[in-house]
């Protein structure tokens, strides 16, 4: 028989003879300098490996896992729509939880959006809404209009489209021959901010730098991407809302769009249900995915205002359809499942335990600000962010090379944790039923890797 001990290893031999796994150089899984962990289930806020490990997901798998896994209410809706249909495609056909679901989703999102596009992830959703906006102007007879605005350090996927209006050289940098080439606006983030700027400040001076773009090439742009409030891949950093008003007001005075990508930060992450709440605006078009099905099945949708539908509808002869499509474009399944979010939020005070949760976390957090390689302690609700730096004072960053973020990703998996880091940054993106004794943890995990990863 195999021993309990031995069990990770023999799935782990099959794993690496079989899979090639994202984001990840595989020779750091084959040498063992970043561990490989076969999960057999996962509960709540909790996952268990094969030899009966458990780790607590302090980033929700990826920021998707809403309300834990395997919540009971999402796993029914499932069951209960496996037994009537499973998938159809949705060229010339229609069905319950696709039509629902687009429905509820127009009901609670930023008024003025009211036609809902499904895809099957993320950046499918970043694809179509690219797409969407320079036809929008095509079909319009406004054919100069071909370039986009995106925000420095934004991130928004990486297939081609998605990975061009991204400014994380680590992502892009390998592939950027086969991109196109937008224009890059000065990031808002918080941490940029000059001595003696507060949050406001800085954000009102990017978007000053937004402004002289847009005066200088507005003409020829047809919408601006940007990530409300938190940039998340590039290293959680966040931002005033603000900035969200500002840029609102000059894509409407240069007639340009605004594309909100709320892929990490909807569904109640931010504190509001989505980010864009925060400042009061509603976008052209809005991304919504990860939380959006709980992370139980991938699904997203892009909502669009009517503006854009109607350019798009016309007689077959004249040319204007939106030809896209995918073969899982508002899969039944993942529809029910997102149904079941929503009642949740509707019928749970789920924003308000999110505040009051936000709350122990910035409580707990706190003292690391006074770790000598702690630069910043930045929240955003239910986001929360450490930035490690060799120095605090100076703000000088550790060697990339030490990989120190990976030193501490280590000894929290060692302790049961699971503080999967982006870079140097450390941060918490939990499940919304982290209680707090598994806060308590978190925050004691997190200490000690930080002081294991910046020992010298």
């Amino acid at each position: 028989m195999t021993s309990p001990e031995s069990i990770n290893a023999v799935w782990n031999a099959r794993d690496l003879a079989a899979l090639w796994h994202p984001c990840t150089q595989m020779h750091d899984h084959a040498a063992g300098i970043i561990p490989l962990l076969p999960i057999q289930s996962a509960q709540g806020a909790w996952l268990t490996d094969m030899q009966g490990q458990r780790y607590l997901d302090a980033v929700s798998s990826w920021w998707t896992c809403l309300f834990g896994h395997r919540d009971p209410r999402l796993v029914a809706a499932l069951k209960t729509q496996l037994d009537e249909l499973d998938h159809v495609l949705l060229a010339g056909f229609g069905h319950a939880p696709a039509i629902e679901l687009a429905e509820e989703l127009l009901r609670v999102a930023p008024s003025g959006l009211s036609k809902v596009f499904y895809a099957d992830n993320g950046s499918a959703a970043v694809e179509v809404a690219l797409k969407m906006a320079f036809h929008y102007y095509r079909n319009r007879g406004d054919g100069e209009r071909t370039k986009f605005v995106a925000l420095g350090n934004g991130y928004h996927g990486e297939t081609l489209g998605a990975l061009a209006v991204t400014d994380v050289p680590l992502y892009r940098r390998t592939y950027a021959p086969l991109l196109l080439e937008p224009l890059f606006a000065p990031s808002p983030d918080a941490y940029l901010a000059e001595p003696g700027e507060d949050a406001e400040a800085c954000a009102l001076r990017a978007a000053e730098g937004l402004r002289e773009l847009l005066e200088r090439q507005g003409r020829s742009v047809c919408a601006l991407i940007l990530e409300p409030l938190v940039q998340c891949a590039g290293g959680m950093r966040m931002y005033h809302p603000r900035y969200l008003t500002e840029v609102r007001r000059l894509c409407d005075a240069h007639g340009v769009l605004l594309i909100a990508d709320e892929i990490a930060t909807g569904f109640g992450r931010s504190g509001t249900l989505f980010a864009c709440e925060h400042a009061g605006i509603a976008p052209d078009l809005m991304l919504l995915s990860k939380g959006l099905t709980g992370g139980m099945l991938p699904l997203s949708a892009v909502l669009a205002t009517s503006a854009i539908h109607d350019a798009f509808y016309a007689e077959h002869a004249a040319g204007k359809a939106f030809l896209h499509s995918h073969s899982y474009t508002g899969n039944p399944l993942a529809c029910s499942v997102a149904r079941a979010v929503l009642r949740i939020f509707a019928s749970n005070p789920v924003l308000a335990d999110n505040r009051a949760t936000a709350a122990r976390m910035a409580t707990l957090a706190a003292p690391l600000a006074d770790h000598p390689h702690v630069a910043q302690v930045r929240q955003t609700g239910m986001i929360l962010a450490i930035e490690m730096v060799a120095d605090a004072r100076s703000r000088k960053p550790f060697d990339a090379s030490e990989r120190r973020g990976l030193r501490a990703y280590r000894h929290a998996l060692s302790r049961g944790v699971l503080l999967r880091p982006l870079g140097d940054v450390l941060y918490w993106m939990p499940p919304y039923c982290i209680d707090e004794d598994e806060l308590a943890l978190l925050a004691t995990v997190t200490r000690e890797a930080i002081d294991v990863a910046s020992a010298a």
